[in-house]
């Protein structure tokens, strides 16, 4: 899942392969058997049939998808404990039918902004209707969640993540950013720790309007008592690098800090110019560097030759009517890609991964299959984890059921809720 894979668009084998010895055997009765899957993601290369556009997967023998025609999954406690073709299944004291629905992993959701308060409804409005609008954008998100409560911050970000786990999204980041004050950043950080471990300190967003007389103010300020304040409950450190926001000088001190202090870097890197973010995030070994819409061709082989992710997320473009990454540009030079929703209420207010995958198939140049890989494993890679993003013996269960015979709906049904049931953790989430 940390490899620079990609996913290809394979033609479908007349055959499945023996996955009798492709997992570990289980014990003789598992908990819970998923069966009659229709076709069954796993993100393991080394399983399924096709035949591979890149040569990267030439000594793998299979897709990268990992696809088993007429599947099953066995689960016990939070584990996947087995894959394979139904009918080769173990005894188990529970079967769930699917009725020849798709399963999917959980979509790994590597970048968003969660905790807000406030409502930019009149900017986008302006903004689609082709007016101008100065009300502050990211400004008036700040303004908002400094004068809500830490329970209201709460409401709001725990009704949408029950939105984004209805979607089949099973693995969240979030991050700060809408405080940018020690305190507001601080609890912005609390709160979202209780809600997932991949909790990013984004203190670095702005500068805000108390310091745009001295943005070398505020980041001392950011590399010191705030992030004093915020490091505890993070594990990872982003700053936006943009022009209008922080510099390469800024952005380097930002992370270095961080890094200092145990937090690992992602960056927000070249969303709306060139400039240094995708470079400075490889030379930092940063998780990631997200948006990666105006690349050089230096960049793209930076990335190309790292362990950095490029974080795609097609919401923002759809919702600024921005040019669209090059997706294509991206997987051809050998880079990893992750797909996320970036969901936050000023550029892109959408929770849905569906949604997402629709559009990189559409409008980036991915395939079907690039896409719901890169959703998925390519999240995880984003998030450096290896236990999601992929459905084989010994990773955490979660699975999204499509009513759909194929993962390929995903694009060919665009805004169709899709996904019909969920388990997280080897529980099964009410849709």
């Amino acid at each position: 899942m940390n490899s620079g894979n990609e996913p290809t668009n394979s033609a479908p084998a007349t055959a499945g392969p023996d996955t009798t010895n492709s997992a570990v055997a289980p014990a003789a009765t598992a908990a819970t058997l998923i069966t009659n899957i229709a076709g069954l993601v796993t993100n393991d290369p080394s399983l399924g049939w096709g035949s591979p556009r890149s040569s990267k997967f030439e000594n793998g023998g299979g897709t990268p998808l990992g696809l088993i025609r007429n599947a099953a999954v066995a689960i016990e406690g939070d584990r996947v404990v087995w894959i394979g073709e139904a009918s080769k299944a173990p005894a188990t004291d529970n079967r769930v039918d699917v009725g020849g629905r798709a399963v999917v992993p959980g979509f790994v959701d590597s970048h968003s902004h969660l905790v807000f308060a406030g409502d930019r409804t009149a900017e986008f409005h302006a903004r689609m209707s082709g007016r101008p609008y100065e009300a502050g954008g990211i400004r008036t998100t700040v303004a908002a969640t400094r004068a809500a409560t830490d329970a209201e911050l709460e409401a709001n970000l725990t009704r949408y993540l029950r939105e984004a786990l209805r979607q089949g999204t099973t693995t969240f980041e979030t991050k700060s950013g809408y405080g940018l004050t020690v305190e507001d950043e601080a609890r912005a950080l609390r709160i979202a720790a209780r809600h997932t471990d991949e909790v990013t300190y984004l203190g670095a967003h702005v500068v805000p309007p108390d310091h745009a007389d001295d943005p070398a103010a505020y980041v001392a300020l950011v590399t010191g008592e705030m992030l004093d304040a915020c490091a505890p409950h993070a594990r990872w450190i982003d700053v936006f690098c943009e022009e209008g926001a922080f510099d390469g000088d800024q952005a380097r001190a930002v992370l270095t800090a961080g890094m200092a202090r145990g937090l690992h870097p992602r960056v927000h890197a070249n969303q709306l110019s060139y400039g240094p973010g995708v470079r400075l995030a490889v030379e930092l070994d940063a998780a990631s560097a997200d948006h990666c819409t105006h690349l050089t061709d230096e960049d793209v082989d930076a990335l190309a030759n790292s362990s950095t992710v490029a974080t795609l997320l097609p919401g923002a473009e759809f919702s600024t009517r921005a040019e669209w990454p090059d997706a294509r540009r991206l997987l051809d030079a050998g880079v990893t890609v992750a797909l996320s929703t970036d969901c936050n209420p000023g550029s892109s207010f959408t929770s849905s991964m569906s949604f997402c995958i629709a559009l990189a198939v559409r409008d980036m140049g991915m395939t079907p299959d690039e896409a719901v890989w890169s959703a998925t494993a390519g999240g995880a890679a984003a998030l450096r984890r290896t236990d999601i993003g992929r459905l084989t013996p010994g990773a955490r269960a979660d699975l999204a059921v499509l009513d759909a015979p194929s993962h390929v709906h995903l694009a060919y049904r665009p805004g169709v809720p899709l996904v019909t049931r969920v388990w997280r953790a080897g529980v099964p989430v009410a849709v």
